[in-house]
């Protein structure tokens, strides 16, 4: 089906989309003019939502809004419901009207029904916004014409209208976008997983069936790109329908990318090709070896090895992943925000050389710090702590074998910007300030991106 059969299919019916956020908002425009009858539900007041109200009015769109918003889904008997990416598939509200007929969908679902040309689809627990922008740049770099969105931040189903068949698309899912996904990509890449969002995710063995679905509906003549090193996304290979690539930082394969001494070598029917000097990656630290391992076993094919090096030389990361802010009286202040599990923190921790005066705390997704203890011991000059996780991030610290106070002051900040400048306080020339929260900003940001906002601003501001 394309996109103009698509939205013909939805003439004249009942569409309920549930949440108007980033992705949603172009998409509800789409549906009132294509002659949906569309209502919108979301949690925010009238109030809350602002101008964007008088947009749906202009539309015809009917609103239901309120903390209760999702109680009246069943009695507005919507033959099809698009979910925003946050909300569960299976709350009360959702599953009554499923059970009434309705049909479950999203912005992104609908993208790959109608998507006229090859995705490339990236998901993991961490380094996949960096790999998915990577595989982008990359590609067009070879000439390619490239769309990037998904949630990295672009809604792309607005945009199918653009997009050629000999174009390539590059998209980050995350594991709610893929929680109800009936439809997988051409090249599946999965970075790694970890335990993450666990306050979502009703257990860890949810959360990698979710990430399945990035590859559980290819065809045989797919690619399933696979990290090596990590033991959930090597046991998937034993579910894929199409070809194998593989990417190590470690390890040998006969299939794909690996690390050999400070080269990345690429594999392929018994020969090995050198693709990328670690000299030529300007981004520190080992993790960034990992991004581009797996952006070229995704691409190679695609893009002529003499491209990688310049490209890699360029690139200057993403925003909020140990992204350089500036230097201040001889210290060099770093936003990670990013940073929202101990294993992206400790990723951080292992691309400077020196140990480093960590900001670090947040909203609590039920995952364990256990292990930022120890790193944290070995890594870090000092740290300071804001947020609903501080206890247990300093609890990890303190019980961990070889803390002294002496060594490895904690603070405790009353709010986020005395945190910031707190740890300017404790820094002296020639020191590294990071901001590695280890955990989400929704207990005082709306999201991640704010979180690095407001710090850049904190930093910036110094000296005025």
């Amino acid at each position: 089906m394309n996109y103009t059969e698509y939205l013909s299919s939805l003439r004249g019916k009942r569409v309920a989309v549930l949440g108007v956020g980033v992705s949603n908002r172009p998409l509800v425009g789409i549906l009132a003019r294509a002659g949906a009858d569309v209502t919108v539900c979301d949690k925010k007041s009238a109030g809350q939502l602002g101008d964007y109200m008088d947009t749906l009015r202009a539309l015809g769109v009917r609103t239901v809004l309120g903390p209760d918003y999702l109680d009246t889904l069943p009695s507005l008997r919507p033959d099809v419901i698009f979910r925003t990416p946050g909300l569960r598939p299976d709350l009360p509200g959702i599953v009554r009207a499923l059970e009434n007929g309705a049909v479950l969908t999203s912005e992104m679902e609908a993208f790959f029904d109608v998507c006229p040309c090859p995705i490339i689809a990236v998901t993991g627990s961490e380094g996949k916004t960096t790999t998915t922008t990577e595989i982008a740049g990359l590609l067009r770099r070879a000439g390619k014409t490239v769309h990037i969105g998904g949630n990295i931040g672009t809604p792309l189903f607005d945009r199918t209208p653009e997009i050629r068949p000999e174009d390539i698309v590059a998209v980050e899912l995350s594991s709610f976008q893929l929680m109800t996904m009936k439809k997988s990509a051409h090249t599946a890449v999965v970075k790694n997983v970890t335990p993450n969002h666990l306050d979502y995710h009703r257990g860890m063995e949810e959360y990698i069936d979710a990430k399945r679905n990035v590859f559980r509906w290819q065809n045989a003549g797919d690619r399933l790109v696979l990290n090596w090193d990590n033991p959930v996304t090597r046991a998937y290979a034993e579910e894929a329908k199409g070809s194998v690539v593989w990417f190590s930082i470690h390890d040998r394969v006969d299939e794909g990318v690996y690390l050999d001494g400070d080269t990345l070598v690429y594999a392929h029917g018994g020969k090995t090709e050198p693709v990328l000097s670690r000299a030529d990656i300007r981004l520190p630290g080992m993790h960034n070896v990992d991004n581009f391992a797996t952006a070229i076993a995704a691409v190679h094919d695609m893009v002529p090895a003499d491209v990688i090096a310049p490209f890699a030389r360029e690139f200057n990361g993403v925003e909020h992943r140990i992204e350089f802010v500036r230097e201040y009286e001889g210290v060099r202040y770093y936003n990670d925000s990013i940073a929202t599990a101990p294993t992206r923190v400790i990723a951080g921790l292992h691309a400077f050389e020196q140990k480093l005066i960590v900001i670090a705390g947040g909203y609590d997704k039920k995952i364990p710090f256990d292990a930022l203890g120890p790193e944290f011991v070995d890594h870090v000059k000092a740290l300071v702590l804001c947020g609903t996780t501080s206890p247990k991030i300093r609890a990890a610290v303190e019980n961990a074998p070889g803390y002294d106070p002496e060594k490895l002051p904690i603070v405790d900040a009353p709010t986020f910007r005395d945190a910031v400048l707190t740890a300017k306080s404790l820094a002296q020339p020639g020191d590294v300030v990071t901001l590695s929260p280890a955990c989400a900003a929704f207990d005082q940001f709306d999201n991640f991106e704010h979180r690095g906002r407001v710090y850049k601003e904190i930093v910036r501001s110094f000296g005025e």
